[in-house]
């Protein structure tokens, strides 16, 4: 006992020598000079949410209801801090988009836990537009209705998660430096609605090579102590990669990407420490093969499996999940963990579907201009790179995410220097007075418009076609539909003026029965930290709204004549923060009324009024002057109303256990790494029982012949893991766990089980937590 503390004791002190000795080299060696005036945080948090019963958020497909998970969701935060003062942070988010709500809440949280410190003002959360989490979170009926209204799980999973990362990035606050890298990714996104891109100006699209942003833009945060801690970037792409007959809760690509990044520097610090003699007592899954084990024989590896039958369903506590998840066993206590974040930014008709769209039927490219098929849009779907394979092209556009992050990661030298500072505002978009600038140099005045979506929204997109005979670009609506339209709520005409060309289909922003339907109250935000500027925008913009947006705060930022502005400064836009409003289109693409302008809630001037108030924001900014604080947005979270059924009881056949196996692996399996897969089935209850948040439904173990002990090497957090829940009946109280290992070519050999961790509620409420493992298998 007393040899193992000193091995790890002297584990340690090498790791954190190496680690010391690395950040020394990269300060000093020539490229990139550091001298930190910040104090930056990172923390990461899990916000998965119920993997069962609920539906998915995004593409408003009742029938995508979640059941399993493909790999986890998560919080990643980042805090920068001058010393003495002022601090901003920023969170990133595996969900559709963030909400007013959950916004609202997690500020309450913050301010009774640490006062003023932090408040709606610096503290920005955004969504990175996965199509594949639990839905349910948002406070507005329209967004909530695919649901059967508010889901608490959800909600909860959500302000909990990312509580709790800001909670972690707070404690990590050291001295470091921020660098910045920018560079173009080609083939991750292409334009889904480029009928309506063409209808921009001729000359203000010649200035632009592509018709999608193609730039992706990285900050490298870098602490005093123990070097690179963490990245965050922003590319446009939109995750839907996972299609809307997905079930298993998703990342997307944008997660993949993420997932990829941290496990890269989690592995290549491993391989670093063990190249260098450092001792470890743990082994990285990812990079076991570098270390020395004994060879068994293919025999005697059948020979040991043959010994670990499966074991039968046992009780289990609130943790032992979390105990085996496995990436708890990578982190070191004695450093913070790395976190890496693939943020959204104005990705509103960009699709990670980069072969273009097809029709279903006749395999050919679907219409320009409406994207139909025979005159219906329900057969057109875009396809993406692995294309008939939702998973591989989902893995194919976060690596190529990844890659691109990695290089400019490696790459980065800019550092960030100046102040740290925000501006933040909240605005009505239904009744804003906007002054346009006419091209004769007068002025005249427009209003925006109550919210309100117009038929081509019912149409969907090339990634998630909708129903019925709607079609993109329809500038005029049909009979039938007003019809229908009219006994939810009409329209007056002062209304249908103001959105003109947009026929409505739903008036949502004059819509208030039980409660609000759309937001009207949205909030704008500015986070600087020295050069770069972050636009924190409630809402989906456009390629072209997005560069018009960020065009005019770095034009206002740059006229100012401040000293602090005469360099280089980068404005990136934050898509889908502190709340939602769907989409925001140019003038000129809102009158072509393909989805994008007809989800534009608030007429044809919305981002008009963007800009306007940004650059009241900017202004602010570099005056130092204060802004008033804006009508405040409702809380509606008491009047939410739910019709998801409760989990009543989960039950097994009479003389089964929860967590027993019921289709086992065969006797003798022996399989390859890099080709086979592996299924096993168990009894199992409904997953909202126990989220497991921060731990895993199903494992992958490799027996570690020195003690007979079992080693966690993947969990449901991993690509190559899928973990799928199922009832024979819908209302049925039995269930059963599918747990798939695709084995991946960087899997060690060796002797491997299965396990699944689950948690079962009782006739009269009370959970019990279980597992249960397979017999053992040989990988070669």
């Amino acid at each position: 006992m007393m040899e193992r503390s000193l091995v790890r004791l002297w584990s340690t002190c090498l790791r954190s020598f190496f680690y010391i000795s690395t950040v020394l080299y990269l300060l000093t060696s020539g490229g990139v000079h550091s001298h930190s005036e910040y104090l930056i945080g990172l923390g990461s948090y899990d916000i998965t949410g119920p993997a069962a019963d609920v539906n998915m958020m995004g593409y408003a497909n009742m029938e995508q209801v979640a059941s399993g998970i493909h790999f986890r969701l998560r919080a990643r935060t980042f805090i920068v801090s001058e010393p003495e003062g002022k601090r901003v942070v920023f969170v990133n988010i595996d969900a559709c988009m963030a909400s007013q709500i959950v916004t609202l809440k997690v500020i309450e949280r913050l301010k009774a836990r640490y006062g003023d410190l932090y408040t709606e003002k610096n503290v920005g959360i955004s969504g990175i537009h996965t199509h594949s989490g639990p839905g349910g979170y948002l406070q507005y009926v329209v967004y909530i209705v695919t649901s059967l209204g508010f889901v608490r799980q959800s909600f909860d999973a959500l302000v909990d998660g990312i509580e709790n990362s800001i909670i972690q990035a707070h404690e990590n606050l050291r001295p470091g430096s921020i660098f910045l890298n920018s560079g173009e990714l080609l083939d991750a996104g292409v334009n889904r609605s480029p009928s309506a891109y063409l209808n921009n100006p001729s000359e203000e699209r010649s200035k632009h090579k592509y018709d999608v942003d193609k730039e992706m833009t990285l900050l490298k945060f870098v602490d005093d102590q123990w070097g690179p801690v963490g990245s965050f970037n922003w590319f446009a792409t939109h995750g839907t990669s996972m299609s809307r007959t997905n079930s298993l809760i998703s990342g997307d690509n944008k997660g993949a990407a993420a997932r990829y990044m941290e496990d890269w520097f989690e592995q290549n610090t491993a391989e670093r420490s063990y190249s260098e003699g450092f001792i470890s007592d743990e082994i990285p899954r990812r990079v076991s093969s570098i270390i020395g084990n004994h060879q068994d024989s293919h025999q005697e590896l059948l020979d040991l499996a043959s010994y670990f039958e499966s074991q039968p369903g046992r009780p289990a506590t609130r943790i032992s999940s979390s105990a085996r998840r496995v990436r708890s066993s990578l982190r070191n206590a004695d450093m913070p963990g790395f976190v890496s974040a693939f943020c959204q930014t104005n990705c509103g008709d960009v699709s990670p579907n980069v072969l273009g769209a097809f029709c279903l039927d006749t395999g050919l490219p679907c219409d320009f201009n409406h994207s139909t098929c025979g005159g219906r849009n329900e057969l057109c779907y875009g396809r993406g790179p692995g294309y008939p394979d939702e998973f591989e092209s989902t893995r194919i556009i976060g690596e190529r995410q990844f890659k691109m992050a990695l290089d400019l990661f490696n790459k980065a030298s800019e550092q960030l220097q100046g102040r740290v500072d925000y501006r933040h505002v909240y605005v009505d978009f239904s009744q804003l007075n906007v002054t346009l600038l006419k091209k004769d140099g007068n002025s005249e005045v427009v209003k925006t418009c109550p919210a309100a979506m117009g038929f081509a929204f019912a149409a969907g997109t090339t990634d998630g076609p909708g129903a019925f005979d709607f079609t993109q670009g329809d500038d005029k609506g049909n009979l039938f539909w007003r019809m229908v339209r009219n006994v939810v709520k009409t329209p007056d005409k002062k209304q249908m003026d103001c959105h003109y060309p947009k026929p409505i289909l739903l008036d949502t922003g004059e819509m208030t029965k039980p409660y609000n339907w759309a937001p009207s109250i949205l909030s704008l935000q500015i986070l600087r930290i020295g050069q770069l500027f972050i636009l924190s925008v409630p809402g989906e913009f456009t390629t072209m709204a997005g560069r018009r947006l960020r065009d005019a705060v770095k034009t206002q930022l740059k006229s100012s004549g401040d000293k602090e502005m005469s360099g280089e400064i980068h404005v990136v836009i934050a898509g889908l923060a502190n709340g939602y409003s769907q989409y925001v289109t140019t003038f000129e693409e809102y009158q072509v009324q393909r989805y994008e302008g007809a989800s534009t809630l608030f007429g044809p001037h919305t981002l008009s009024g963007y800009i306007q108030e940004f650059k009241k924001l900017s202004k602010s900014l570099l005056l130092d002057t204060t802004v008033q604080p804006g009508p405040q947005p409702p809380d509606l979270l008491d009047k939410q109303l739910s019709f998801l059924t409760p989990v009543m009881m989960d039950t097994t056949p009479v003389g089964d256990s929860f967590g027993d196996v019921i289709s086992d692996v065969p006797k003798n399996l022996s399989l390859k790494r890099g080709n086979d897969q592996v299924t096993v089935v168990f009894q199992s209850a409904c997953p909202r029982n126990d989220l497991l948040t921060e731990g895993t439904f199903a494992l992958v173990e490799k027996l570690e012949r020195k003690d007979k002990t079992w080693i966690p090497v993947y969990d449901d957090d991993d690509l190559c893991l899928r973990f799928k829940w199922s009832r024979p009946k819908k209302l049925s109280s039995r269930s059963q766990a599918t747990v798939e290992w695709r084995i991946p070519e960087s899997a060690s050999p060796g002797v491997y089980r299965i396990t699944h961790f689950g948690a079962a509620k009782r006739p009269f409420g009370s959970v019990h937590h279980f597992t249960g493992s397979s017999s053992a298998f040989v990988v070669t």
